[in-house]
């Protein structure tokens, strides 16, 4: 990972100025740096325009200074997305692959139904992450949120991977979220620091970690830890909490077939 880090530094940078565009000439822009075969694109004075990278499949990563809007990577296939600041709601909607890191916060429904790529978050994220994400064979999305979520968290997954690690919390202080799970059928969620009963979804179950689960763990972890400057195995001492469907189709009995 540290080589590919720094192979992608030694390409050349294309700087876009984004002050004062609108969201459709700053995208164009963007577009036109793309198609031309610029491999390293930097964002500089970003204030809110959205569908920063969406639809995007080529191997570019694009490092963002400011605050991307809503919808940031959307149906993106392929290219890395570095924002140094917040990220708005959407981020990574319907990602098939790829990589977006949010050196921040991030807004709600963050990872909305992603079936591909990995989404790193530094701190918090807002309501309903995770929601509806899925998985096929092999490919699998992945969602790490270094603080905690709002209410939601994981609602409707059909699969992935969530991992909620709550490092900006307090010895003893609960994660905020509540109904986590709810409405889940697929993948599952580990979970570091404080979450009771009433928490959790009825639609999920509680588990001891595995050896499988601490190699995931410990892959996806590790790759948090490189982008943020953590240590890994100070991370890796806390308790995990696993969580998983309880149903393939909880809501089967609603349905007449």
């Amino acid at each position: 990972m540290a080589k590919d880090i720094q192979a992608r530094k030694a390409e050349p940078v294309a700087r876009i100025d984004a002050k004062g565009l609108f969201y459709r000439e700053l995208n164009a822009r963007l577009r036109e740096a793309v198609w031309n075969g610029t491999r390293r694109i930097e964002l500089r004075n970003v204030y809110g325009q959205r569908y920063i990278g969406t639809d995007l499949d080529r191997p570019v990563e694009i490092e963002i200074f400011g605050t991307p809007g809503n919808d940031l990577g959307a149906f993106m296939d392929g290219p890395r997305i570095i924002v140094h600041g917040n990220a708005q709601d959407g981020c990574g909607n319907t990602m098939n692959n790829g990589e977006i890191i949010v050196h921040g916060h991030a807004g709600d429904i963050i990872g909305l139904s992603a079936r591909g790529g990995k989404i790193f978050v530094r701190e918090d994220v807002g309501y309903r992450a995770g929601i509806h994400m899925k998985e096929y064979q092999d490919k699998k999305p992945v969602l790490v949120i270094g603080g905690t979520a709002q209410d939601f968290l994981g609602e409707y997954m059909a699969g992935g991977i969530l991992i909620l690690l709550g490092l900006n919390l307090k010895e003893g202080e609960p994660h905020r979220a509540n109904f986590i799970g709810t409405g889940m059928h697929g993948g599952v969620i580990y979970l570091s620091g404080t979450v009771a009963d009433f928490q959790l979804g009825k639609e999920v179950g509680v588990a001891q970690l595995e050896e499988k689960d601490y190699q995931v763990l410990r892959k996806f972890v590790g790759e948090f830890a490189v982008h943020f400057g953590y240590d890994a195995g100070e991370i890796l001492k806390r308790n995990f909490t696993k969580l998983f469907p309880l149903w393939l189709r909880p809501y089967g009995r609603l349905y007449a077939y």
